[in-house]
């Protein structure tokens, strides 16, 4: 054996060997990332007392997930206080009933103080209803008291194109109020005493939580917003500020540490969304400043009775 052949199969031998601690670290990586997903998938495991921060953005719908994230967090001995951060315009009535309902069951076992940002409106004033205390920056918007039922009328543009719908249906107020003609006045009727009943909800809501007289919420619940310095005056929520002072509430009056560290929770996610590019699709959205678009798009997609506030809709 040749000198060459020798160094031939040392280098061979070298090369197995890199190749083999690669192959290692490629392995431990990949170990890694897959017990993020599994965290992430599982909810978090934090092991350490915390104050649970909880988002809740866009169109309110009772997304379960969020639901059932709100029961573990109620549930988790480790969350001592939630912290919402909402930036919401509201959404269906009964996704705002099912949050809220969630929220006031959390806040029967443990605090929760709400922070609104940029709009707080509707559906989103409904969500920091259950909180013990409301903080709001001073432009926030917030307030829209009031329920909206709405539907598209193209009768006149069908008349115009020729077309006509016919129906054959069990009684005259089925599938009613209909796009494809003009609007009786019973039906209108029927359906004002709907969109009533959940006004009348609303405004019970309204009264309970934020010790206010019925006659009093029937000034403010003529669907008017309100700024932050406003709502405050008007005694809709109960303080300016942001996520400080509201901890510096809850280190206050719920003897929370100031220094206990806070967590952000998220609903679990779906295992194809973490493999298959949700986040990543979301972020191009944003980065592509078709989030406004997208935004549009999945709230004219809304059915039922809506706690709504969009007026560039």
């Amino acid at each position: 054996m040749t000198a060459s052949d020798i160094d031939h199969i040392i280098n061979h031998l070298s090369l197995k060997k890199r190749l083999r601690r690669w192959r290692w670290i490629a392995f431990g990586l990949g170990v890694a990332l897959l017990i993020g997903f599994l965290s992430r998938l599982g909810g978090g495991g934090i092991s350490e007392d915390h104050v649970a921060r909880l988002w809740i953005t866009g169109l309110i719908t009772g997304e379960q997930r969020q639901l059932d994230l709100i029961r573990t967090l109620r549930d988790d001995k480790k969350v001592q206080a939630l912290l919402i951060r909402i930036d919401s315009p509201g959404g269906t009535t009964v996704g705002s009933e099912a949050l809220y309902e969630e929220l006031l069951d959390f806040a029967a076992k443990k605090p929760v103080v709400a922070v609104m940002d940029s709009v707080a409106a509707s559906g989103g004033y409904i969500a920091a209803l259950p909180a013990e205390q409301i903080f709001a920056r001073g432009n926030t918007i917030t307030g829209s008291i009031g329920v909206i039922f709405a539907y598209p009328e193209i009768s006149g543009l069908l008349n115009t194109l020729g077309v006509k719908f016919e129906e054959i249906k069990s009684g005259e107020l089925k599938a009613e109020p209909s796009g494809t003609k003009p609007t009786s006045e019973r039906v209108k009727a029927v359906t004002m005493e709907m969109v009533q009943d959940g006004f009348t909800w609303f405004k019970r809501l309204v009264a309970e939580r934020r010790k206010l007289s019925p006659p009093r919420v029937d000034v403010l619940a003529d669907g008017r917003v309100y700024s932050g310095r406003q709502a405050v005056k008007e005694g809709l929520i109960d303080a300016i500020g942001g996520e400080d002072e509201a901890l510096a509430w809850l280190n206050r009056e719920k003897a929370i540490s100031i220094d206990m560290p806070i967590y952000t929770r998220e609903p679990k996610k779906e295992l194809r969304e973490e493999f298959f590019g949700a986040r990543l699709g979301r972020s191009l959205i944003t980065a592509l400043g078709l989030d406004r678009f997208a935004a549009k798009s999945e709230a004219a997609q809304l059915d039922g009775l809506l706690v709504l506030w969009q007026p560039h809709l």
